[in-house]
Formats: structure tokens, sequence, C-alpha cells
């Protein structure tokens, strides 16, 4: 019988992962991100903080991205990424909600797409996706 992890799905986790836990299942851990990274990641930027920078910024545009967890916040390589359009009358409640619902759809697509090609030893780009409600895999 086989022990361990193949995948480790950290849904939102805030936390930045051990050194050594990163190295152990180096692109095996995955987690997701409200907003399309690189903008508006690193320390701090999580939950509501996330959607009053994008809101703040101008940003006509948002979304949710899947990215392999490295030794940095919301820096290891980009997996998939969905974009959510920012309406001129959101609120960070509004924008988050919608992020949310496309985070919802994205993960377990992603999550699916890994393990159906059997976890790369390297990290892969699955797909860019061009509007939360009009999907597309590019790969």
């Amino acid at each position: 019988m086989k022990k361990g992890a193949d995948l480790v799905v950290l849904a939102g986790y805030l936390k930045l992962v051990p050194a050594p836990v990163v190295a152990r299942f180096r692109w095996r851990m995955i987690n997701i991100h409200p907003a399309l990274l690189p903008a508006f990641g690193g320390p701090g930027m999580y939950g509501r903080r996330v959607h009053e920078a994008v809101l703040a910024s101008g940003a006509r545009v948002s979304g949710a991205t899947v990215h392999y967890v490295d030794e940095q916040y919301d820096r290891g390589p980009i997996i998939a990424q969905v974009r959510v359009s920012v309406a001129a009358d959101d609120t960070p409640d509004t924008l988050a909600a919608r992020v949310l619902t496309a985070e919802h759809r994205l993960l377990p697509r992603v999550v699916l797409e890994l393990v159906r090609r059997g976890l790369p030893g390297e990290p892969i780009r699955l797909m860019d996706v061009e509007e939360a409600d009009g999907a597309h895999d590019a790969g």
C-alpha cells in the first residue's frame, strides 16, 4: 500500500508553507488566490484586502489564479487563471462574490486535470481562461 499524498491542495491557505514541506511536495502543492497573479499577491494580500486593492487601483479585470506553492507568498508558477470583469459599481463584497464563484469553478478543474496528467514533475501551465462564464482550455 502506497502512503503519502500525491497532491496537496491548499484552497486559499494563508500561511507561508515551511521550505522543507515545499521541497517535499515540489510541483505537487497548489493554492488558489483571488486575483490575477502576479498582481495583488504577496504577504497580507488575502480576502477583502485583495478586492479593495483591485478596486483602488482602477483595474478593470480581476479573477482567480491557481498556482504552485513555493517558498514565497503567491510567487509560484501559475497553473491556470480565470478573469472576472470589474464593474463600475463594484464594492469589495460584490467583486469578492463573483471572484469566489470563479474560484469554485476553476480549482476543481485544475485538480482534475493535474491528476489526469499524472502530476508532472515540473510546473505546467494548464489553461488561460478568458472569462469566468466563457471558459476554454488552452492546453
